[in-house]
């Protein structure tokens, strides 16, 4: 029986493989329009210019903004990074695929009332990703920076990519920071060299090398994750721009756990800041945790304007080799902004002197953090560019996904969806002209987990409409909110829409028995003293 299982599968292979050199070759490739797949990490919704940002300044990604449609109400599929990012590549909820955490995930700890729930340790190599799709159809595939979808052999050289810049690193974050020496296999550095910079290298010769072809450039940059580090010549500029800042009286706000019980206003939080008990930088009493309040952090700014000068470089080559018109450019982030410190040792202490170290960013309005389920972790900016197509400079406010972003590139081209591998997502092609709106019930979220950065308990959301509901899964704990009257998620419905509540938990759980979402068991260690 396995021997037949294996002949089958192989029959399969070969036929879609031919399958797909044959239509590769019917068509003409010369009119196959390039792709560019921006993708930033932890880049916070109102960390642009054109998003609102006070304090950073990103003109290269205002301009596109500028000739492409900007999404007001774009969401990664989770608050941290290896789910996002396998949903954009798959085109398939986090849920569905099992992997709903970080990479190789949190350990759990004795104040955790719920253990964590198992994940795989890899995007599975049978998904068929947007690179093997686009492959298939004759695209040269260059993958350049982050992966963090598992180790090899599961790396991008196994998931539909051509190119793998760095080789022989899988994970999340830089291996020796964005000052050379980067300590990388696959990308040489000098004195002085930063990383953004010289991923951008890399990626601008992958684009002169395939200038003559279709090429799909999945430029996934490290920044703006940590460690917090600037290029030098800008975190000067911006450490005399933050001179110039006015003394807000509290750069930080209290947020504690929604599931807890008690659990605090906003008033009550702001007042607690008074008190010595909550005066430093820690997990705080009643399993709090302080948010960044302002954008103000030079180290910051500085990795946010060098991601800008990046996307400014790609399209300056994009321009000099004549494939402006023919390249379409996708730019967006894998989660929020890292508003709250990190706290995956919950004994952790951050210094004053070291603030700037442990808090990248504001996400204000919004409420939140990476890490969180409020619209601070889970909303992105997202614009796309796509020459001859849609309304250049306008703005779009349907909610939209990473799952999305699959069908609208096969779409794009012009070549058959593959419904059975994006099942999650939705082609925004329609949105893209201002003419349509999605025949889409709700958005959904699953984080059977504890977050890094905060006391939260795990939960899930679901967006329907303007409104949008979150589930704690420690006490039961709901709450509603109205985005399209209060996007800051100040001001909790659960109490007066019953009804409403019954209903968007109802489409939830039907959505989790769907995808076969995996829950959480009792943790047999738990010890309700225990903070960390």
């Amino acid at each position: 029986m396995i021997r037949q299982l294996a002949f089958a599968v192989c029959v399969v292979f070969f036929l879609v493989a031919g399958e797909s050199k044959s239509i590769a070759g019917q068509r003409d490739l010369t009119t196959l329009p390039n792709i560019v797949l921006f993708l930033v990490d932890d880049l916070g919704w109102s960390d642009l210019g054109c998003y609102g940002s006070p304090f950073y300044e990103t003109p290269n990604i205002d301009h596109l903004a500028g000739e492409g449609v900007r999404f007001t109400d774009a969401y990664a599929t989770c608050h941290v990074c290896s789910p996002s990012r396998a949903s954009v590549l798959s085109g398939k909820y986090p849920a569905r695929l099992g992997l709903t955490d970080w990479l190789t995930g949190r350990k759990d700890f004795p104040f955790q009332r719920l253990l964590n729930a198992p994940i795989h340790d890899a995007l599975p190599l049978d998904e068929v990703t947007i690179a093997e799709a686009l492959r298939r159809h004759g695209y040269k595939t260059g993958h350049f920076g982050k992966w963090h979808l598992g180790e090899d052999p599961a790396g991008p050289l196994q998931q539909g990519f051509d190119v793998q810049v760095p080789t022989n690193w899988y994970k999340g974050w830089p291996k020796a920071g964005y000052h050379s020496p980067f300590g990388f296999d696959g990308i040489d550095d000098k004195p002085g060299d930063y990383l953004t910079d010289r991923l951008t290298d890399e990626s601008i010769k992958f684009i002169e090398n395939n200038s003559d072809e279709p090429f799909f450039l999945y430029l996934s940059h490290f920044a703006v994750h940590d460690p917090i580090q600037g290029r030098a010549d800008l975190v000067r500029k911006y450490a005399k721009k933050r001179s110039r800042l006015p003394n807000d009286a509290y750069p930080f706000i209290l947020e504690d756990n929604p599931d807890a019980k008690p659990s605090f206003t906003r008033a009550e939080r702001e007042a607690m800041l008074d008190e010595p008990a909550y005066d430093g930088h820690s997990i705080l009493p009643n399993r709090m945790v302080k948010i960044k309040q302002r954008q103000d952090n030079p180290q910051f700014a500085a990795m946010v304007e060098t991601v800008d000068e990046s996307l400014g470089r790609i399209v300056a080559k994009l321009n000099s080799l004549g494939l402006e018109h023919n390249t379409i450019i996708l730019f967006t982030s894998d989660n929020g902004g890292m508003s709250a410190a990190n706290f995956a040792r919950p004994e952790r202490v951050v210094h004053r002197a070291k603030l700037d170290m442990a808090y990248a960013t504001s996400n204000l309005p919004l409420r939140g953090a990476k890490g969180w389920l409020y619209e601070g972790g889970i909303r992105v900016p997202l614009i796309i560019k796509w020459p001859g197509h849609g309304v250049a400079g306008s703005t779009c406010d349907e909610p939209v996904t990473g799952t999305d972003y699959y069908p609208t590139i096969l779409d794009m081209i012009g070549v058959p969806a593959l419904p059975q591998q994006h099942v999650d997502g939705e082609s925004l092609c329609p949105l893209l002209d201002g003419s349509a709106t999605l025949d889409r019930e709700a958005i959904y979220w699953h984080f059977p987990h504890y977050s890094n950065h905060g006391m939260q308990s795990p939960g899930g959301a679901i967006r329907s409409g303007r409104y949008k509901l979150m589930e704690y899964f420690e006490n039961g704990t709901v709450e509603l909110f109205d985005l399209e009257a209060d996007p800051s998620e100040q001001y909790d419905l659960s109490k007066t829409h019953p009804e409403m509540v019954a209903n968007l938990l109802d489409l939830l759980n039907r959505w989790r028995n769907d995808v076969n979402a995996e829950m959480m068991r009792s943790n047999p260690d738990f010890d309700a003293d225990s903070t960390q």
